[in-house]
């Protein structure tokens, strides 16, 4: 399961002469999301652009660039949200953008969530062209900018920052270039919680590389390469959670303590379960609650595909802890979705497909899909919106 059972053939031109249609293809497709959300929102009397740099995290990412950590909110209940939830990279770079543009520090973050999406469409054409050849390739950039929650890849959220230093830290591992992989897995690592997951993949195939060293036909570079690239993985995210431990008194689990206060949690999935249950005893609520577990299961059959067609080891770590994050805390139900954004690896099965079928049967899905999901994003930002 560390190699892959299918190899494109070595290529002929630049990596972005080669990614380009499949940039294109992720502009259209994030233009026509945008284009849909403007009209609704103007319909309704609503502003599409406070629904993408305004509302939700935006407003905590915004508020921590401006004026540093500190702000909390009180809830009647007990319950206390900090800004120490959110890792400092994306409100460092608004920050950044601020001092350096005429920008406000929400439109630096739409700049900054802009720039990082196509940086990750890049980085998950290139892993999967490496993998499975350019069809493959363009297809999977394709099908990650028409996921139903696709929208909140245009705003200021941490999401596509992110994925573009998952995805090209997958691509350096896979690569052989291990420092690379371990500097952006470290910068991984100060955007979200979820960096964890750049970090084990980083670090098991770096142990699994040593097995491989041994063995005829394996990696070719320095092991010093390969230490030194999963000791940087994890700085990141453990200087930030080291940090809120010393600001909060609370030693090392303060984290711990901040998400706490967010109800975030690890349980296993009870939580999850129960609330999909509870939805199952009544109709039309059932309705929801098996489309849920219809999401579930097919998560679950892509990771499979993924497995049964042979995902390098690190992609099959990185996708297995994102999903086990995603569907295994204990937060807010309806971010489940958006949590679950970073997990591309898990398309390129059905990238391979698509790659197969001929275009006159792939485009036309792809533009079903992408219409379909530019009038549920801005259905969905105009209601209940990612919390």
């Amino acid at each position: 399961m560390t190699e892959t059972a299918t190899r494109a053939a070595p290529p002929v031109t630049s990596l972005p002469r080669r990614a380009l249609p499949a940039l294109l293809g992720y502009a259209g497709v994030r233009a026509l999301g945008l284009a849909v959300l403007a009209g609704w929102s103007a319909a309704r009397g609503t502003s599409a652009h406070k629904l993408l740099s305004a509302r939700w995290d935006s407003l905590w990412y915004a508020r921590v660039a401006g004026a540093g950590y500190g702000h909390e909110v009180r809830l009647p209940g007990g319950d206390v949200h900090s800004d120490l939830a959110f890792f400092p990279l994306l409100p460092w770079l608004e920050r950044l953008l601020h001092a350096l543009a005429p920008l406000s520090y929400a439109d630096a973050g739409l700049t900054v969530s802009a720039s990082a999406s196509l940086a990750a469409a890049g980085g998950v054409f290139a892993l999967a062209e490496r993998l499975y050849g350019a069809r493959a390739g363009m297809y999977a950039v394709l099908l990650w900018a028409v996921l139903p929650v696709g929208i909140v890849q245009s705003m200021a959220y941490s999401e596509s920052l992110f994925t573009a230093l998952a995805a090209w830290s997958l691509f350096a591992v896979v690569s052989g270039r291990w420092v690379t992989a371990g500097l952006l897995a470290a910068l991984a690592g100060l955007t979200r919680p979820v960096g964890a997951a750049v970090v084990a993949a980083v670090w098991v195939a770096a142990v699994a590389s040593f097995g491989r060293t041994r063995s005829a036909g394996g990696p070719r570079s320095p092991a010093w390469r390969r230490v030194l690239g999963a000791a940087l993985a994890p700085l990141g995210a453990a200087a930030y959670v080291l940090w809120v431990g010393h600001r909060t008194g609370d030693g090392p689990l303060g984290y711990l303590d901040v998400q706490a206060g967010w109800r975030n949690g690890f349980d296993g999935g009870y939580a999850f379960a129960r609330f999909v249950g509870g939805m199952l005893t009544a109709f039309p609520s059932a309705l929801a609650g098996i489309a849920l577990i219809t999401g579930v299961v097919l998560l679950l059959w892509l990771y499979g595909a993924g497995v049964r067609r042979g995902q390098p080891l690190a992609l099959l770590v990185y996708s297995g802890v994102v999903l086990a994050l995603a569907l295994c805390a204990s937060s807010y139900f309806g971010s489940k979705p958006r949590l679950l954004l970073p997990a591309f690896p898990l398309l390129f099965p059905l990238a391979e497909a698509l790659a197969r079928a001929r275009p006159a049967r792939a485009a036309p899905l792809v533009g079903a899909l992408a219409a379909g999901a530019a009038v549920y994003g801005a259905w969905w930002l105009n209601g209940s919106g990612p919390p």
